[in-house]
């Protein structure tokens, strides 16, 4: 007969062993989690780095002396002397009271790099304006040049190379000291288009444009996704055809993203003629590719509904329609619309499908409207990451933060709504 204490201490070993697999498994869960938390914090931390120096201009304020003379300009209201006036050379005169030394050509040609390649449209804007400034004094508040922006941001900062020379460098330094450069809140980037100037560019365009495209994608997705879905789940018979369009649909909602960029240059542009690179052609796309998650997402939330909720309305006489319209679809609401804000927010990051269809060119206008010419946050983002120019690279980074934060708010919303209009069974 086999001894009881050998038994025991074979049960002890056993549970020692299945005790130990289980700390392992719980080691690998938080291990995974913890890689998991490092991975985000260091994506964050890179990009928060990276970008909050986007959301800070570089200005330099200026005394100009608006000297006709000195512009080759007599009549402020006459276009032609506007065209060829040099509205440069109040500029670099105004400069040069600091540095009354940097008398040379070349020394004026490093000055007039110390602000934007537009400054001199900010003096030609406000003289078109205001014709009577000819001939007095303005102070006035320019953006700096990128290189000088970089300069004053990132020196010593080995990701950015300065490309100011040991002279624009001390000039800098010196108008730092005095006042003239200084950084702020950069409201450029939240008031205006793109730019080929980083001190200019900005993404109020592109915030707009997917404002417009988000709006064709909902009014087209929701009521179609759920419409099929309810048809689908409540209406349709069970047969191979139903069978064969569920199948489709969850192929779909697996299909790559710029599947659905080649069908809409294909159908929208090719087929039916509609214009490239505007918010309507862009939501259909959009729309087309979050239609399976809307639908998936809204059977689920309809048969989550109770069967005893139909039965009870078809006891007291409700029809089918009743029973749908009246009981079945507000219960299941909640979770149709969490599926629904999921899947927009899925498109909001979308790119790929977007540049197939030319929302990838260069929009300095806001757009005005569902057929204007538009660009989107994640493609203004794309060729923000694709420019040579040194700000870009800011701009990009601040960029993804705003996008970052209207997918979590939008992915909150969801969380919030779920929880607000669910019930329990």
């Amino acid at each position: 007969m086999t001894d009881p204490g050998s038994q025991a201490e074979l049960v002890r070993r056993s549970l020692k062993r299945r005790y130990r697999k289980e700390r392992r498994f719980r080691c690998y869960g938080i291990a995974a989690i913890a890689i998991a938390l490092f991975s985000l914090v260091a994506l964050f931390t890179d990009i928060i780095s990276k970008g909050y120096t986007g959301f800070i201009k570089t200005t330099v304020t200026l005394e100009v002396h608006l000297d006709g003379e000195l512009m080759y300009l007599n009549d402020a209201t006459d276009p032609d002397q506007i065209a060829m006036a040099d509205f440069q050379a109040p500029i670099i005169q105004a400069l040069q009271r600091y540095f009354p030394q940097a008398t040379s050509r070349g020394d004026k040609r490093e000055l007039s790099r110390m602000t934007g390649s537009y400054a001199s449209n900010q003096v030609r804007d406000l003289l078109k304006a205001n014709p009577g400034l000819l001939g007095t004094k303005v102070t006035m508040e320019f953006p700096a040049h990128d290189t000088v922006s970089v300069y004053v941001k990132h020196a010593g900062d080995s990701g950015y190379s300065i490309r100011l020379t040991e002279q624009q460098q001390r000039w800098t330094d010196e108008l730092r000291r005095k006042g003239v450069i200084d950084a702020a809140f950069n409201d450029v980037f939240f008031s205006r288009g793109d730019s080929r100037e980083p001190s200019n560019a900005g993404i109020l365009g592109a915030l707009i444009g997917s404002v417009l495209t988000m709006g064709v994608t909902l009014v087209i997705a929701f009521p179609v996704g759920v419409s099929a879905a309810v048809y689908l789940e409540e209406f349709a018979p069970r047969n191979w055809l139903t069978d064969f369009i569920e199948v489709n649909i969850n192929n779909l909602a697996a299909v790559p993203s710029i599947i659905f960029g080649l069908l809409g240059l294909a159908v929208f542009i090719g087929l039916f003629g509609m214009p490239r690179s505007v918010p309507v052609v862009g939501g259909l796309v959009l729309a087309l590719m979050t239609l399976p998650t809307i639908i998936i997402s809204s059977r689920a939330a309809i048969k989550s509904v109770p069967p005893s909720v139909r039965e009870a309305a078809q006891g007291i006489g409700a029809s089918k329609m009743q029973v749908v319209l009246h009981h079945v679809l507000p219960l299941a609401m909640p979770g149709m619309l969490t599926g629904s804000i999921i899947g927009m927010a899925q498109a909001l990051g979308e790119t790929a499908p977007l540049l197939l269809i030319g929302m990838v060119a260069f929009i300095v206008d806001i757009p005005e409207g569902f057929f204007s010419s538009a660009t989107v946050l994640p493609v203004q983002i794309f060729i923000w990451a694709g420019s040579a120019e040194q700000g870009f690279v800011e701009l990009a980074s601040a960029g993804i933060m705003v996008l970052l934060a209207f997918l979590i708010t939008m992915n909150a919303f969801a969380i919030w709504l779920r929880k607000r209009l669910e019930r329990r069974w």
